[in-house]
């Protein structure tokens, strides 16, 4: 079992990495052959998923369960 500042920073380090490769890949999308319209989508599908990944990362992590 990690403790709470392990755990903390393992989650941060984490979802931060993927963060950084989802919304770089949706950058390369976008100003590539797709173009901004044709990138827009998937832009929106990030978005939501890294969303989802935040909020899993602040429910794991930061909030104070009982």
């Amino acid at each position: 079992m990690l403790s709470p500042t392990a755990r903390l920073l393992t989650a941060a380090i984490g979802t931060a990495l993927v963060m950084i490769f989802v919304f770089g890949l949706a950058h390369s999308i976008s100003t590539g052959f797709a173009g901004f319209w044709g990138g827009l989508p998937f832009w929106a599908i990030a978005f939501i998923v890294m969303s989802m990944a935040a909020y899993d990362f602040w429910d794991e992590t930061i909030r104070k369960k009982d």
